[in-house]
């Protein structure tokens, strides 16, 4: 079983047939192709489709949909482009989106997370949560 799959159990999201091969094919995002892979619902679809070809692409909206409103994906609305998906990650991460290329880098900088609490604090308030997304180009090296 995956592990939106597991999510789903937990949370009480009855997974069908159609449901079960999306919620496959969202956690395999990962394992097969790392974690820059951010699928929008155009990518799964075709992903999805190669499974069982069936599924709709209406299908494949409703199940990351109903997936986002039960807390198992996160929605990105990244720059310059579609809603980009992720299974909801067990650690807090940002992104660094290549503009260029489109890239999706997932970081963690404990330097960048202990300033931002700073200036909450500076402004008088406790951090609950944050979202960061830089963008950039890829330098050349010489």
């Amino acid at each position: 079983m995956s592990k939106i799959e597991d999510k789903c159990k937990e949370k009480g999201v009855r997974l069908t047939d159609q449901r079960k091969v999306i919620a496959r094919v969202m956690s395999d995002s990962k394992i097969k192709y790392g974690s820059k892979d951010h699928p929008d619902v155009d990518e799964l679809h075709k992903r999805v489709n190669s499974i069982d070809e069936k599924i709709s692409i209406a299908t494949v909206y409703r199940t990351v949909k109903l997936f986002e409103e039960a807390g198992i994906v996160e929605k990105h609305d990244f720059k310059g482009g579609k809603a980009r998906y992720e299974q909801s990650p067990d650690e807090h991460h940002d992104h660094l989106i290549d503009v260029n290329s489109g890239e999706i880098i997932e970081f963690v900088n404990e330097e960048i997370e202990e300033l931002q609490k700073k200036v909450a604090q500076k402004l008088g308030y406790k951090l609950v949560d944050h979202k960061l997304e830089l963008y950039g180009t890829k330098i050349k090296k010489n």
